[in-house]
């Protein structure tokens, strides 16, 4: 499982002109599904989602989590992350889970960081045309890897 994270000041998701997913202050993910992807996984990418310290503390250090702040988390299902792209002009696919797989173990990572973060938690619509917008706060933005 990947998640590229990036720290926004808001963010929001539009599915068919109608905001489906937003959040103010926070963390924006972006989520591909691999497959093989376990239950194991899904625990590790929500502890890291919630606890990596991207947020300034007091003296200005990258020290405080999604948690310490309280800000709210935007996931969005995002199946190219998982492309291969090693070769070639055109991404391959065979390295994202298929499609059923990637949105049942998506649902159970956004039920797993509702149940751990007591912030809003908010998402995209699996597999529709999302417009995602943000303000990236930095910017920062990460690679996560479970």
């Amino acid at each position: 499982m990947l998640s590229l994270i990036q720290r926004v000041t808001r963010a929001s998701v539009t599915v068919d002109e109608t905001v489906v997913g937003e959040i103010g202050q926070g963390l924006l993910a972006l989520v591909g599904v691999e497959p093989g992807d376990d239950a194991a996984a899904l625990s590790r990418m929500a502890d890291r989602l919630l606890g990596y310290r991207v947020f300034a503390d007091d003296a200005g250090r990258m020290n405080r989590s999604l948690r310490d702040t309280g800000g709210g988390l935007l996931l969005v299902s995002q199946f190219t992350l998982a492309a291969d792209t090693r070769s070639g002009m055109r991404p391959g696919f065979s390295t994202a889970a298929p499609p059923d797989e990637a949105e049942r173990i998506f649902n159970q990572l956004v039920a797993i960081c509702r149940e751990k973060h007591t912030a809003r938690v908010e998402t995209g619509r699996f597999g529709a045309h999302m417009v995602v917008s943000l303000v990236n706060d930095g910017p920062v933005t990460f690679l996560l890897r479970s």
